[in-house]
Formats: structure tokens, sequence, C-alpha cells
């Protein structure tokens, strides 16, 4: 099988790690081009032992390829997505810009790969927050199991969530408090060196954050309408890796060792839970890992049917792009892609993988 595949995006965190993906998981591309915005043209990048060199977003042929995986933010997505679409291209859109939009299907194929049909509306399909990807994998299998009513979480999310700027304002401003050089915010509104921030993303009306009504539109679309959840986004001062305290109501009764039980079975998660010291996952563990961890599962006896629980997950991988390439394997597997839509000719040998 042989598909031409388009990184778009690809000198970003989500780009490279979607490029690492593609290599690892073999995706069966026959060629696979990195594209970027003028500025990047010509830069490098890693696609298993080939470096590609950046082609310009402006000069590429889309009629040309079968699939973009699309990281470059919602401004980009919003102009460039429907132009690719339209020339005959599936787009796979990491961005907030699509997810909402009904007739783009928001995907996470280990719990609504269903859905994906939809994809022909408009030949887009969303990818879904770093922060909901994780939390809609592990409640998947329990709301089958009791009927989820109620969902509260916190998150504590990594800085690479904010993209490079933002591990690089982690990093510059611990080592300056090392030597007293007093931090100054740019990408956060507060300190984030030895800090937490509860603001992720711009308040709304109602006091909550656009990260927090993320959680809970997409949940929604993804996983039950009826569902209610409310959430609390934290940044915290770690590089890499999403996690999130999680209590649940469930409509029947669900034992903590049932729960345990019908987690371990399902798919995209591991359960690493035992009541000691080293018996729970940290993000730092999950780095580079495909799973969603589920650690702490306990009942909540203040509520009828209540369920406590901690998910941790790498955010660019099953929160950006682990998720944008199970995406494109399913519409393989679904024959959405196929080798009769090969086109000939669409690269040259300096960027052909």
């Amino acid at each position: 099988m042989a598909l031409r595949v388009a990184v778009l995006g690809a000198t970003g965190n989500v780009g490279r790690e979607m490029m690492n993906i593609l290599d690892e998981r073999k995706f069966p591309a026959d060629s696979v081009t990195a594209v970027a915005s003028r500025r990047s043209k010509g830069s490098e990048v890693s696609y298993g032992d080939k470096i590609l060199k950046c082609v310009d977003i402006e000069q590429v042929d889309w009629s040309q390829f079968d699939l973009c995986l699309m990281s470059a933010g919602g401004s980009v997505a919003k102009e460039w997505a429907p132009k690719i679409a339209k020339a005959g291209c599936i787009v796979v859109d990491n961005s907030s810009h699509f997810r909402m939009d009904p007739d783009v299907p928001l995907i996470v194929p280990e719990v609504n790969a269903d859905a994906i049909e939809g994809y022909t509306k408009r030949n887009i399909i969303a990818n879904p927050n770093c922060s909901t990807a994780q939390l809609v994998v592990a409640l998947k299998p329990l709301h089958d199991a009791a009927g989820i009513e109620r969902v509260v979480v916190s998150t504590y999310q990594s800085v690479s969530g904010s993209g490079k700027a933002g591990m690089d304002e982690l990093w510059n401003q611990t080592k300056g408090i090392y030597v007293n050089d007093a931090p100054t915010p740019d990408q956060y509104t507060k300190q984030i060196a030895f800090n937490v921030i509860p603001h992720i993303d711009v308040f709304m009306e109602d006091g909550f954050t656009k990260e927090e009504w993320k959680m809970s539109s997409e949940t929604k679309k993804i996983l039950d309408p009826k569902i209610k959840l409310t959430a609390t986004c934290v940044r915290v001062p770690t590089f890499v890796g999403h996690a999130e305290a999680v209590n649940i109501e469930t409509s029947k009764p669900l034992s903590a060792k049932k729960a345990r039980a019908i987690l371990k079975e399902a798919d995209g998660i591991v359960v690493v839970d035992s009541p000691e010291d080293d018996g729970y996952i940290t993000p730092v563990e999950c780095v580079g890992e495909w799973a969603t961890f589920i650690s702490r599962i306990r009942e909540d006896v203040t509520v009828e049917n209540g369920l406590a629980f901690w998910c941790v997950s790498d955010n660019l991988r099953k929160g950006a792009a682990l998720n944008a390439v199970q995406i494109a394997e399913l519409l393989v597997e679904r024959g959405a892609l196929k080798p009769d839509s090969l086109k000939p000719g669409a690269l040259n040998d300096e960027i052909t993988a």
C-alpha cells in the first residue's frame, strides 16, 4: 500500500512528533513531505533515518497528496484546511478551529471510530484538545459499563502544551532563578518556574477558561452530549506530559475493583495501580509512550456512585501527534485512503522519504 502524506507545521513540537510516529508505526506512506511557513522553508526535520527539507506551503500542489496531517495553529488551519481539502487531500487538523464544526468529525479512535465516516462532508477531520484526548480514552470503557453522568477534572498540564516557546520560558526562568535573575513572564501571565498557574487560554464570560470549555464541549461531542463536565485547567512546570485528577459519578454502581478490571482490558490504556510508594505513573514516566496511564483508582464515598482516578499521558503523543496518526491509520483501515488514490509526480528527490 502506498500513499502520499504531507505534515504541515513540521518544524513545531507536534509536527516533529508526527514525523517520528509515522516512521515508528510504519505508516504505509510512499512519501512523506515536510511543509512549513515561508520563514521555515529549507529547515530540516528528521523522518526515520532521513533528513527532509521543509517546503513552503505556498509552493505545494495539494492535489498531489492524499493526506495532510496539520499542526500549524488555528489561523493557518482556517485559511488552508479548506483549500487543501477542496484539492482532494484529506486533512487531519490538530488545531481547535474545526473541532466544534458540526460537519467535521472530532475523533479519538479508541472512543468514536465510527464517527470518522462524517469526514466526507468537508474532507476534514479534527484532532481533539490534548487534555480531552486522554480523558475520553479513560472515560469511554467506564461510560459503557456504568453510564457516566458527571465528571469533575483538574488538570496538571505541561508547558509543551504551549509549544516550544513555553518550554523555553520554563527552561530560561529556572536557570535564571539560580543566578538571581528575576523571571520575566512572556508566554504566561505569571512566573511558571517553581509555580503553577490556574489559567490556560483566555477567560470567558462565565469565569471558565477556553481550555476548560474545550474539555467540556469536546467530551460531549466525542463521547456523549448528556455528560456533565466541569474542569479546572492548570499549567505546571513540567516539560512534557499532562496529568489529570478525575472524579466521576455513574448511573450504575461501579466498584474500584470492577473499574480496574474494565480499564485493564480497554484499548489505549495501561493501568499501573498499586497502593504503594511507586504504584502509580507520573508525567516524567509517560514521556515517549503511546498509552493513557491510569493510577489511583478508588471509590469516591462522597457521592452515591462515585469513582476517582489519576490519568497521565504524553500530550505531544496521544494528546496530539499519535492521535492524528491513529486517525490516518483508521482512514486506511476503513478504505478512505487506498493505493489507487496515489497520484504521480508530486515530489522531488530532496524531500522524498
